[in-house]
C-alpha cells in the first residue's frame, strides 16, 4: 500500500492546550505532519488520512522535541479558540 506524509507549520498567537498532549504549550510554530494512505481499487488516485502528529518542544529535559499522535478535529478546534482571543 502507498502512503505519504503531508507536512504544514501551523502558527499559534497565545499559549494553547490540545487533546493527546498533556501539558501546555506556549505561542509559536508547530510542524503537523500527516500520514496517508492510498486507498486501493479506484480508477484515480486518493488518500485517506491515517495519522496526524504534532512536533512540540520536550517538556523534559532529556530530550529537545517530541512527537505527539492528535486528532485533526482537535487541532481545527485549537486554531479556532486562538483566532478568536483577542490580541495582547
Amino acid at each position: 500500500m502507498k502512503t505519504r506524509s503531508r507536512r504544514e507549520v501551523v502558527t499559534f498567537k497565545h499559549s494553547f492546550q490540545i487533546r493527546g498532549i498533556d501539558h501546555p504549550l506556549p505561542a509559536g510554530r508547530y510542524e503537523v505532519v500527516t500520514d496517508e494512505e492510498m486507498i486501493e481499487g479506484l480508477s484515480f488516485a486518493s488518500y485517506r488520512r491515517v495519522a496526524t502528529m504534532m512536533i512540540v518542544p520536550a517538556a523534559s529535559h532529556g530530550a529537545r522535541m517530541e512527537m505527539f499522535s492528535i486528532g485533526p478535529i482537535d487541532l481545527a478546534d485549537a486554531q479556532r479558540r486562538d483566532a478568536s482571543m483577542p490580541d495582547e
